[in-house]
């Protein structure tokens, strides 16, 4: 009887069949877990816009820092400074952006910038640590040694934090760059006629014209005007280079004139401010003596949106490199224009056709009224910010909102909400109108020709 407990063998035919092939399998098996991996893993390379944009925050703070606490950075010396500094950050980290394009050869004068190597990786948060800390030495070298000690030590806070992960060659690789590029900018901005203007910002040899409707001294018995050469440096705009003056009202003390209207018009206004409006004309005075000027706002007006919108480096360089720019070439123009007309401040024309008494809300700066270079370099910014971030942008401004309280004038500083850039840069024109600053005129002209100036900037090839 056959014994079903043992088990079954497999016939002969099985065993001749599938032996190879089991053996074979095992085999194969065997050599492929033996054999290693010899495939290669590409190191992934970072383009600028895979960063944040700390670096590019951090550095506009500091310039602005250096801006409100250094002599000598009058509004125009300030705009200049910030047209270098932006346009520094953005070439340092522009070739790790892939569908942006260097403005080398598109810029007055520019016609080549250091490049980098090929096929060689960088880092470009590093790139722009070390190219802003350059330019900004070479920019602010008359600031204190406390404020040098502040650039040091962010630029070593920074490296620490950014080299931490980096191959030592991939580090020094970087930072050479960024230096690179700050010091080839620097020589470019020597030949453009505002190298060093901190130390001259009341020229001596300047003779005030005198006509009727002409400006005169201000209040403070300061005699000399503010850099009334300002507006014959070099652009960095080929187009707004050439652009036409606009020409200002003709000189009238006829009551139905359009000068003296305009005039009327802001001394009544001056006479009946509400408390919103003394608001808005302390929030935009920045005063240079204890802010970092209108420029300066303008600039912090360009990190607050890149904080808002919480863009990446490469986006905020763009951003800073636009804005600084755009408030450089606005200062050239106006100033060009202030001084080709030297149009006289509303408290001299009002005084002597209108009050004799009158005192207007704000003193007037030291030098000629048209047209407002809070208007011209409102309206560039705004322009170029717009382009970057969107005609429809809501945020809110927190430039002032630590200073003390104006005893004078009784009035806090109270941060101001806008749903576009526009309006900041209507309400930092109007501002002067309602401190008895700036006619209408002033205003309106500055800002129309602050957004031609804005808007030549945005008609550069800053994409491929």
């Amino acid at each position: 009887m056959q014994n079903t407990l043992l088990p079954r063998l497999p016939s002969a035919d099985f065993l001749k069949k599938y032996i190879p092939i089991a053996v074979a399998g095992f085999l194969l098996v065997a050599i492929n877990g033996c054999s290693p991996d010899t495939t290669e893993v590409e190191p992934e390379v970072k383009t600028a816009d895979k960063y944040s944009s700390e670096v590019a925050e951090k550095w506009a703070a500091l310039t602005l820092k250096l801006t409100r606490t250094t002599p000598g950075f009058s509004p125009p010396v300030a705009s200049r400074a910030l047209g270098y500094a932006g346009l520094t950050l953005y070439e340092a980290v522009v070739p790790g952006l892939p569908d942006y394009k260097s403005l080398a050869g598109q810029l007055n004068g520019l016609q080549a910038l250091p490049a980098i190597e090929a096929g060689q990786t960088y880092n470009w948060a590093l790139s722009a640590n070390a190219a802003q800390a350059e330019i900004l030495k070479n920019l602010y070298p008359t600031t204190s040694a406390a404020n040098k000690v502040t650039l040091d030590s962010l630029k070593a806070a920074l490296r620490t934090d950014y080299a931490v992960e980096e191959a030592a060659e991939v580090v020094e690789r970087s930072e050479a760059f960024g230096k690179a590029i700050a010091a080839a900018i620097f020589e470019w901005s020597k030949r453009d006629g505002g190298h060093e203007g901190y130390n001259r910002n009341f020229p001596t040899d300047y003779v005030v014209p005198v006509f009727n409707g002409s400006w005169k001294p201000t209040e403070n018995g300061r005699v000399n005007p503010m850099q009334p050469y300002w507006g014959k440096n070099r652009t960095f705009v080929i187009r707004n280079s050439v652009m036409p003056l606009p020409q200002p009202l003709a000189v009238s003390t006829s009551p139905t004139s359009q000068y003296y209207a305009q005039h009327l018009e802001l001394y009544s206004k001056n006479k009946a401010l509400t408390q919103e409006e003394k608001e808005i004309s302390i929030w935009w005075a920045d005063d240079p003596s204890e802010t970092f000027t209108p420029p300066g706002h303008s600039y912090n007006l360009a990190r607050i949106a890149i904080k808002t919108a919480k863009v990446d480096l490469g986006k905020a360089a763009e951003a800073l490199a636009r804005t600084g720019i755009a408030v450089a070439d606005a200062f050239i123009l106006c100033w060009k224009c202030k001084y080709a007309f030297s149009v006289e401040r509303p408290y001299t024309f009002v005084r002597r056709a209108i009050d004799p008494n009158w005192i207007p809300f704000w003193p007037a700066p030291p030098f000629p009224a048209y047209t407002s270079g809070h208007a011209s370099q409102s309206g560039a910014a705004a322009t170029v910010l717009a382009a970057v971030f969107g005609n429809n942008f809501k945020f809110t401004d927190d430039t002032h909102v630590s200073r003390i309280r104006d005893t004078a004038r009784n009035t806090d500083f109270k941060a101001r909400s806008f749903s576009s850039f526009w309006e900041t840069a209507e309400e930092s024109a109007y501002s002067r109108f309602l401190g008895g600053i700036h006619t209408r005129q002033d205003n309106d002209t500055g800002l129309k020709e602050g957004r031609k100036i804005g808007q030549n900037i945005n008609d550069l090839a800053w994409t491929k």
